[in-house]
């Protein structure tokens, strides 16, 4: 039995009070959001030490953060610092997307070290070990799937949405398809004429989730690279293809996210938002980002934070960071780190500014230490306390000012003047 089906079934299982137990909800919130599709609990049973986190409505915004190998920056010893730092800094998530090295070896060790749900592009492995694309058969990609799961991955993304029918939506495009899965899928239906064997061939992807209890992370292989691409007609019809398979997927007791953009410029977010919405039927919505301009390198944590704070307090569920990295080079640990502080001031902005409830008894906390000019308990709150110190530290400021204000500093003269009066 799913987490799913328990639920339907009216049953609370150990994984749903460990899960609400961290969001401090009663497990009955997170049944009910699991019977309904609003909320996933990615939970291979396969994966040992897990510690399930609630993705959806009702919950807190989750983060995710992806790390991986490339061909050409293979070092397990780096990958296993990025996990220990991704975990240290508040990811919810992590996805390894390695495609450098022995794949195998590379996730066994991940998965081993991550208490955390983990999630993983199985379509990465079967591009990774094929010389061509005569090499690879529909079978090929249902099989990676199932062995994934049967490894104890918590979540795949699978672009079952990318069909043949989309394919002449996509010639004006001015970046093309960007998404690895879903270029790879739109060069295998060129190459052979047919359709994409992970919609063809459905009810055997649920079959395989079904008997690990993996959640499906729909993958939108087809989501606009750039502003100019945008809600563009290839983008929806997967969209519409996503919605239908959300309910299949239900249908047969199949966890459900689905993945959305990408570039998308910030009056454009509130309309993909509401779209996924309406087609998926109020299934957690994943967004990579989402970036609200093309033009900062070197500073795309900061693009994707604000498209990522608007999205998720208009209703999507869960964040994928971007790192200063993207779209430059395979990200380093501080990459990381940058990457998940970033998206993690946007999913606890968006959860103060969805009203969930304890969300902004932080920032209180906070303020309340601003106020007394305690200086240890500020540096212990900061959502990056170890860059908090740093900068006291350099500061070589007295005990109770900053070198911002000095004895000019606003809190200390209203308190003195307060008391004086």
């Amino acid at each position: 039995m799913t987490q799913r089906e328990a639920a339907l079934a009216g049953k609370i299982t150990p994984a749903m009070k460990q899960a609400a137990a961290s969001e401090g909800v009663a497990p009955e919130v997170i049944r009910q959001g699991l019977a309904l599709g609003t909320v996933a609990l990615p939970a291979n049973r396969e994966h040992r030490g897990l510690k399930p986190a609630a993705i959806g409505a009702g919950v807190r915004v989750k983060i995710n953060a992806n790390i991986g190998t490339s061909p050409h920056d293979i070092s397990m010893e780096k990958e296993q610092a990025k996990l220990a730092a991704a975990l240290e800094y508040g990811a919810d998530a992590v996805m390894d997307l390695s495609t450098g090295g022995n794949l195998d070896e590379i996730r066994t060790a991940l998965l081993a070290q991550c208490p955390a749900p983990f999630g993983t592009v199985p379509i990465y492995q079967v591009m990774t070990e094929a010389d061509s694309l005569d090499d690879i058969k529909a079978d090929d990609l249902l099989d990676m799937v199932h062995h994934h799961a049967r490894q104890g991955v918590d979540f795949v993304t699978v672009h079952c949405g990318v069909t043949r029918a989309a394919l002449p939506l996509l010639s004006k495009r001015v970046t093309g398809v960007v998404s690895r899965g879903g270029a790879f899928l739109t060069a295998w239906m060129r190459r052979y004429g047919r359709e994409n064997p992970l919609y063809e061939h459905y009810d055997r992807l649920l079959e395989i989730a079904r008997e690990y209890d993996v959640t499906l992370s729909l993958g939108d292989g087809l989501r606009p690279g750039c502003l100019a691409d945008a809600t563009d007609k290839a983008q929806l019809h997967e969209l519409k293809v996503l919605g239908e398979l959300t309910r299949r997927a239900w249908a047969k007791g199949v966890q459900i996210i689905v993945e959305g953009p990408g570039h998308l410029p910030l009056n454009a977010i509130q309309k993909n938002v509401r779209l996924q919405q309406k087609h998926c039927g109020g299934a957690p919505f994943y967004v990579l980002g989402p970036l609200v301009t093309d033009v900062a390198s070197g500073y795309d944590h900061i693009a994707g934070a604000i498209g990522g704070a608007l999205a998720a307090t208009l209703g999507a569920a869960f964040l994928c960071y971007v790192t200063p990295a993207e779209h430059l080079k395979l990200p380093e640990v501080e990459d990381v780190i940058d990457g998940v502080v970033a998206s993690k001031i946007a999913a606890h902005a968006a959860d103060i500014a969805r009203g969930l409830p304890g969300a902004a008894d932080w920032d209180l906390k906070m303020s309340q230490a601003r106020r007394a000019l305690d200086w240890d308990t500020q540096i212990k709150l900061s959502i990056n306390p170890d860059k908090a110190r740093r900068y006291r530290d350099l500061s070589r400021a007295k005990e109770d000012q900053c070198t911002m204000c000095g004895r000019f500093c606003a809190m200390k003269v209203f308190d003195e003047r307060f008391d004086a009066e």
